[in-house]
């Protein structure tokens, strides 16, 4: 049998396994290898009629998963690349967004104590600043409140009286006894405003107001529980 020479299969080989290494790094010398390098490297290696019939299959089968497992490196280097590149991304822009949110929060928060701090000053305001009268109008009472409550909060407070008792400061509920404005129950809560609650309706608005405030943060908070539950 005459001995066949594999020069060039092997300079494919090497022509191969050389462009793979340019990519990923583990090849030796420049990227463009000239075919005389591929050529010298090939002449140093096996001729296929030095090695068993039987097991040249294994050898070219044996080059070329050394040739696919050289790309798989490079494909895996890659895609964790890419992956690292792209969490980066993500955690930049979720902290971006943890941040508008932050700022958003403060500054509504801001808003609120400044709203609460308007109309604790104005709940304060005594009801004998008011002229009184033996009777007062639906228009009389209602200019009281837009004096006490914050203009921004003054239809949620007036929705809420309006429901409650239709601008009627001396509203009563004939079952339970609930009085007033807001028909507050026992009537005797609106003392805590002044002693005067039964015929000063600037009274009631005082205890009213403060009554929204401390327990829904605001009028407009007071009338949304309201419109969900009827009730406040």
């Amino acid at each position: 049998m005459s001995r066949i020479s594999v020069r060039g299969f092997a300079v494919a080989s090497a022509t191969a396994v050389t462009a793979v290494g340019s990519v990923v790094g583990v090849a030796s010398g420049s990227v463009a290898q000239s075919n005389d390098d591929a050529e010298a490297t090939a002449a140093g290696t096996t001729l296929l009629a030095d090695i068993p019939m039987g097991e040249q299959a294994q050898v070219q089968t044996a080059s070329l998963t050394r040739q696919a497992d050289v790309q798989a490196i490079a494909a895996d280097a890659s895609a964790k690349k890419d992956a690292e590149e792209a969490a980066r991304k993500a955690a930049a822009e979720t902290a971006v967004a943890k941040q508008e949110k932050a700022k958003k929060a403060a500054e509504e928060a801001k808003e609120r104590e400044a709203e609460k701090e308007a109309a604790s000053r104005d709940a304060q305001r005594e009801s004998t600043t008011f002229v009184v009268q033996s009777s007062y109008s639906t228009s009389q009472i209602q200019a009281m409140a837009r004096q006490m409550v914050p203009s921004g909060q003054f239809q949620c407070f007036s929705n809420i009286v309006n429901h409650e008792s239709s601008w009627n400061y001396q509203a009563v509920n004939a079952s339970s006894g609930a009085y007033g404005l807001f028909q507050a129950l026992p009537a005797g809560k609106y003392a805590s405003a002044g002693a005067d609650w039964r015929t000063n309706p600037a009274t009631q608005i005082k205890w009213g107001l403060n009554y929204m405030d401390v327990r829904y943060g605001s009028p407009c908070d007071a009338w949304a529980f309201w419109q969900a539950n009827h009730w406040y």
